[in-house]
């Protein structure tokens, strides 16, 4: 059974743009800046002391659990 909140699909692809930019991060004020601040509420991303977001942990999980299987076609 799943117990996490669902994820919009446009905040599923803040969760893929903010993994791609690996340790650059996402600079706050972009157009995904409101799903950036949904999933920094959930714990999944974090907002840096330089203004930009980076993943957490938890945010990388959930990122390989939706985002990579769904790629993979699982």
């Amino acid at each position: 059974m799943w117990h996490e909140p669902y994820l919009e699909t446009c905040c599923r692809s803040a969760l893929q743009r903010l993994h791609l930019a690996g340790a650059v991060g996402r600079p706050d004020g972009l157009k995904d800046g409101p799903c950036l601040a949904r999933l920094a509420e959930r714990g999944l991303v974090r907002k840096r002391a330089d203004g930009r977001y980076e993943l957490t942990d938890a945010g990388r999980t959930r990122h390989a659990a939706e985002v990579l299987r769904a790629a993979a076609g699982g």
